[in-house]
């Protein structure tokens, strides 16, 4: 991989390369941002698209942490979205406290678990939830919201 010369903070590193991960890397790219992704498989990348201008990385997100080999010293967010709420926990946590990233975002798949990652200060997005939400909207069944 190479490397990128850039200025402090002007990086997103995406953990996960699924069809989340692959997404929010094609349209943070299409927008003009410098992105580096990592995944373990790596097949996963492509699902990245033909216009994707940043880079990836083939491995464990959280042992690259640890290594430094992710740029987090010039992330300014980092967004962790493998498949493993324990990994993306360690990921939002280190990115958090070890490279005091400014914004840091982890999926989760157990909503039990978003008291943990509230307590580091970590924002979170549980797929479970936001369907369920969805559905209750639709169905007409959710909490009303005020119209603007």
């Amino acid at each position: 991989m190479k490397r990128v010369k850039n200025k402090k903070n002007d990086v997103t590193v995406i953990a996960g390369c699924g069809r989340l991960g692959a997404n929010l890397a094609n349209t943070l790219s299409d927008e003009g941002e410098s992105v580096i992704v990592i995944d373990k498989d790596r097949d996963s990348f492509r699902k990245l698209s033909p216009s994707f201008s940043g880079f990836f990385l083939v491995g464990d997100a959280a042992e690259m942490m640890l290594r430094n080999e992710a740029d987090l010293n010039r992330a300014h967010s980092v967004i962790a979205v493998t498949n493993n709420d324990n990994s993306n926990i360690f990921i939002a946590q280190v990115a958090k406290e070890v490279y005091q990233v400014d914004k840091v975002i982890a999926r989760l798949y157990d909503p039990e678990r978003e008291c943990v990652y509230q307590e580091f200060g970590i924002d979170t997005i549980c797929p479970a939830v936001l369907s369920a939400h969805e559905v209750e909207k639709i169905m007409g069944t959710g909490p009303e919201v005020p119209e603007s």
